[in-house]
């Protein structure tokens, strides 16, 4: 077996698994998978997880005892957007995936197969971004009654989810020219650019928050 074949790109299920050097290994091979998209999951996975730090580091504290049933609730939020990216993650993978297979189909069936590729490849960076602006909210919220010493990595967190709204848009748009009906693909660029803005306004949100204390 030579090292060409070897060095065959991780399947959907299997960048989950990788360490951070083999997936960025993985990443800066010449393959498309993991791309943008992937990169994005793990993006985001990222900003949930320092949220999460944030917020351990806060949980239990005398000084936060009144905001113990909030801070509990974030605390099943955070955990239940970092294992949702990277859900989204292993998504991204198997849409592309399924466009390389929809693409090399020869029969009847095969411009149906396209729609439902397109349609994968859309909604992916779309459920991203809808986990993004939640979790930006989140963010939001836990900077009001947190630790300071942990709020660079709340802001952190921020930036990163905000880069994960930016990314998934790009893919949206990239893909939304591809819609058959154009009104529908001009909508769907136009609500993603609205969730970009939205997604700038939070996190500055969230460094104003910081930014009066660092």
């Amino acid at each position: 077996m030579s090292a060409e074949q070897k060095a065959a790109p991780p399947g959907p299920t299997e960048l989950l698994g990788l360490s951070v050097r083999d997936f960025q290994a993985a990443t800066a091979s010449k393959t498309p998978i993991p791309g943008g998209g992937s990169v994005a999951g793990v993006v985001g996975g990222l900003a949930a997880s320092l949220g999460e730090m944030v917020l351990a580091f806060t949980r239990g504290k005398k000084a936060y005892a009144e905001h113990a049933a909030e801070h509990e609730a974030l605390a099943v939020r955070l955990a239940r957007a970092r294992g949702m990216f990277a859900d989204l993650t292993s998504d991204d993978a198997s849409a592309y995936s399924l466009y390389q297979e929809a693409s090399r189909c020869q029969d009847d069936t095969k411009q149906a197969q396209m729609a439902t590729a397109l349609a994968a490849a859309i909604n992916v960076p779309r459920e991203m971004t809808a986990l993004s602006l939640s979790l930006l909210e989140d963010l939001k919220a836990l900077g009001q009654h947190c630790n300071p010493y942990l709020l660079t990595d709340l802001a952190a967190a921020a930036v990163l989810a905000e880069a994960t709204v930016k990314l998934s848009d790009y893919n949206v748009r990239v893909n939304a020219v591809s819609v058959s009906d154009k009104q529908q693909g001009q909508e769907l660029r136009q609500v993603s650019a609205r969730d970009v803005d939205r997604a700038a306004k939070l996190r500055q949100a969230v460094e104003e928050i910081v930014s009066k204390h660092v």
